[in-house]
C-alpha cells in the first residue's frame, strides 16, 4: 500500500477538523472561513439605509436585529482559528519529534500511525471485493482494487490514530493554547423532550439529548467523544439518543427503525455500536445479519423491521429535532443548549461545568 506522507496526512486530519456534521444540504457543515475584522466599522448611530418620508436604519440597529447570527459568525471564525492554531502547533510538533528521532516527517509519520493499523486479513478484503464486483468495472481484478479495498478498511482507523498521536505530542510538549475566546453570546435553551433509549443516571443534573443519523460519518466520530464525556462524569450525565435520519442518506431511516427493533429486545446501545462500526453495511439484509450477531431474536426483529412499525417513531424524533431547529447532525443538547456536530471533548466540558456550578 502506498504510504502516504506526512503534509498529506496532516492535510486529510485537518481538513476533517473543519468539518463536524452531516446537514441538509448534502454537505458538510463547515466552519465559516475568518475574515480580517474591518478597521473602519461604522458607529452604532451611523445611517445604512433611508426610505420613505425620512424613515432610516442605523448600523446599531441593524446589529441588534442581527445579533445572533452575528454571534455565531464570531463563534465560527474563533473556532476556525482554534483549529487553524492547533494544525499549526501539530505540524510543528512533528517537525521537532522527526529532528529529534533523525527521520523525516513521512518516516515518522508511517512509523506512528500506518505501521500502528494492522493489515486487514485477507478474507475480509476479499469479502468486501466480491460483494462490490457487480458494481466495478467489466474486467476489474482483485490485485487491482485491494489497495484501495484496504485503504477504505484502514482508513478511519488511521485519523484515530493520527490523532491520538498528535495529541500525545501536544500532551508530551505541554501545549497551552491562550487565543482569546469571543464573549459568549446569552444562553438559550430549548425544550427537548429526553425521550428514547437512554444510559446515565435518571437523577443525574444533566441531560444530553442526541438527534444523530446512522448513516452520517461525523456522527460516528463523535461517539468516542461521547463516550470520554460519560467516563467523565458518570453520576452526572444521562445520554438520550433521538432519531434523525437525513434525507440525502438513504439507508438511515431503516438503520434507525431497526436500532428500535434490537432496543425492543434491550440492545440498542449494542446495536448502536454496531451501525456505527459498520456504516457500509447497512442494507435491510446486513441489518438483519447485526441482529443475528448481537444474538436478537431474529424472528422477532426481522417482523419489527419489515411491518415499519418504528416508522412513526422516527419520524416523531424527527419532527421534533426540527421544531428546536435541527438542521444537521450530530446536534446534542445539554440540558436544551445547543451544541451543533462532532465537537470535541473541551466543548462539551465547556457547557457541562457551567451547568453544573449552577447547580
Amino acid at each position: 500500500m502506498p504510504m502516504r506522507t506526512s503534509s498529506t496526512l496532516l492535510a486529510a486530519f485537518l481538513a476533517a477538523s473543519f468539518v463536524s456534521g452531516c446537514n441538509k444540504e448534502k454537505a458538510p457543515a463547515a466552519a465559516a472561513t475568518a475574515t480580517t475584522p474591518s478597521s473602519t466599522e461604522p458607529s452604532a448611530d451611523t445611517v445604512v439605509a433611508t426610505f420613505g418620508d425620512g424613515q432610516k436604519i442605523t448600523f446599531g440597529e441593524l446589529n441588534d436585529r442581527l445579533k445572533d447570527p452575528l454571534a455565531n459568525l464570531e463563534k465560527q471564525k474563533y473556532q476556525t482559528r482554534k483549529q487553524g492554531l492547533d494544525g499549526f502547533v501539530v505540524e510543528k510538533l512533528v517537525k521537532a519529534e522527526a529532528t529529534k528521532r533523525n527521520l523525516s516527517e513521512e518516516a515518522l509519520v508511517k512509523a506512528e500511525v500506518d505501521d500502528k493499523i494492522p493489515q486487514p486479513p485477507e478474507e475480509e478484503i476479499k469479502k468486501l471485493y466480491d460483494e462490490a464486483k457487480e458494481r466495478l468495472p467489466p474486467g476489474t481484478t482483485y490485485e487491482q482494487v485491494k489497495p484501495q479495498i484496504v485503504d477504505f478498511l484502514t482508513g478511519s482507523k488511521k485519523q484515530e490514530r493520527a490523532r491520538d498521536y498528535f495529541a500525545e505530542l501536544k500532551k508530551n510538549a505541554n501545549v497551552q493554547i491562550t487565543l482569546p475566546e469571543p464573549p459568549r453570546p446569552p444562553v438559550e435553551r430549548k425544550q427537548v423532550a429526553a425521550i428514547g433509549p437512554a444510559k446515565g443516571p435518571d437523577s443525574a443534573p444533566i441531560t444530553i439529548v442526541e438527534f444523530s443519523d446512522f448513516q452520517c460519518p461525523f456522527c460516528s466520530r463523535a461517539i468516542k467523544t461521547v463516550d470520554e464525556v460519560i467516563k467523565a462524569y458518570p453520576d452526572k450525565v444521562k445520554l438520550v439518543f433521538r432519531q434523525f435520519p437525513l434525507e440525502f442518506h438513504k439507508e438511515a431511516p431503516k438503520a434507525a427503525e431497526a436500532s428500535l427493533c434490537a432496543s425492543d429486545q434491550g440492545k440498542f446501545w449494542e446495536y448502536h455500536d454496531t451501525l456505527f462500526a459498520n456504516q457500509s453495511a447497512l442494507q435491510v439484509d446486513k441489518l438483519k445479519e447485526h441482529a443475528k450477531t448481537l444474538g436478537l431474536d431474529t424472528a422477532k426483529f426481522d417482523k419489527c423491521l419489515d411491518s415499519g412499525e418504528k416508522a412513526a417513531t422516527v419520524k416523531a424524533d424527527q419532527d421534533d429535532g426540527q421544531k428546536v431547529g435541527v438542521n444537521g447532525t450530530p446536534a446534542f443538547f445539554i440540558n436544551g443548549i445547543l451544541l451543533s456536530g462532532a465537537q470535541p471533548f473541551d466543548e462539551f466540558k465547556s457547557v457541562i461545568d457551567a451547568e453544573l456550578a449552577k447547580k
